[in-house]
């Protein structure tokens, strides 16, 4: 086990991925790696490393002053670059030159990217997964959330996607991560799961925002059992307007959001929406997002996905406040599915 592990690659690499828990010290910022790799391809690999050497040599030692003067002579970490190549060996030999018991990633990042990429073609397949399905507004997400509040297994895809899986679905609070990102962090997420016990999660799409669902994880959920969540359209409309306050609270989002349905719905029907959004009449808007837009589309696309959609076994709930939702998901815990 290592004490920390290192990521000297620039801040854009590791915006776009890297391995969990890693902190971004970089031995060249994006501004100095794009001056390098450009004297690299334009004039020589030997002019590169003598403009780089100096660079990677300041920002080693203000790492080292900076965040790990203070680490005992025990101290343990692991470091890592694109490849494991000379932005980690720089690194990883002056600790240890220090005295640290640093360590380089043999294959650096690359290795890492191969090892989640590989696991995630065959690791969705080793779980006994639950589908929770319905119409919108159901609530299958707070559901979810209440099955692991009740120590139930759960794979909460929207959560780590941050969207909630339709036009309205980006959250008011982040951004959804880059695709890589998604699915290191699909990855850990599964690694923490039993497989002898089931797993819960809800229906999904290929698409999560503008994330995309690995094949496997998508065959596994489709193979798997449902379990419909059977809510009235007035509780779901109550349940909606609650969950998606940010809009009502800055109307000016929701119209956008609305805009993206151009060509799904009439020119007539989506300047009655704007008009209502307008006169603030969010729960007429609502109760027609569901009987035009999002009802008919679910039904389409949840019977033809989910080979278990139409045998399901049915809960039935009018209440979808946070009381209502742990008596479903208590409800959804103590049925036993084959």
């Amino acid at each position: 086990m290592f004490d920390a592990i290192i990521d000297v690659r620039s801040p854009s690499e590791f915006a776009e991925d890297h391995i969990p828990g890693a902190i971004n010290c970089p031995a060249l910022d994006d501004e100095e790696r794009a001056r390098v790799g450009t004297l690299y391809k334009q004039v020589s690999p030997f002019a590169a490393r003598v403009m780089g050497a100096p660079l990677i040599a300041r920002n080693i030692a203000r790492h080292v002053d900076e965040r790990f003067a203070g680490q005992p002579r025990e101290w343990k970490p692991l470091v890592y670059c694109w490849r494991g190549g000379q932005r980690s060996g720089a690194f990883t030999h002056i600790l240890r030159e220090i005295g640290w018991n640093a360590h380089r990633l043999e294959g650096g990042y690359k290795s890492w990217r191969h090892h989640v990429v590989s696991e995630l073609e065959t690791l969705p397949g080793r779980f006994s997964f639950r589908i929770l399905s319905g119409p919108t507004g159901s609530a299958k997400s707070r559901v979810l959330e209440a099955l692991a509040r009740q120590g139930a297994q759960v794979l909460h895809l929207e959560e780590l996607a941050a969207h909630r899986g339709s036009v309205l679905g980006p959250l008011p609070d982040r951004p959804q991560p880059p695709q890589k990102f998604f699915e290191t962090k699909l990855h850990a997420a599964l690694e923490q799961l039993d497989p002898t016990q089931p797993v819960y999660a809800e229906a999904e799409s290929r698409r999560i925002g503008s994330i995309h669902l690995p094949n496997a994880m998508i065959d596994a959920l489709r193979a798997a059992p449902c379990l419909f969540i059977d809510a009235p359209a007035e509780a779901r409309v109550e349940f909606l307007l609650r969950d998606y306050e940010h809009y009502l609270a800055a109307p000016q989002g929701l119209s956008t959001r609305l805009g993206h349905l151009k060509g799904l719905q009439s020119n007539e029907t989506l300047a009655r929406w704007q008009a209502l959004v307008d006169a603030g009449d969010f729960r007429t808007l609502v109760m027609e997002l569901l009987t035009l837009h999002y009802d008919p589309l679910y039904q389409r696309s949840q019977s033809h996905n989910f080979q278990d959609y139409q045998q399901a076994p049915r809960y039935t709930s009018a209440d979808l406040s946070p009381v209502g939702i742990e008596a479903l998901a208590t409800a959804i815990r103590e049925v036993r599915v084959e």
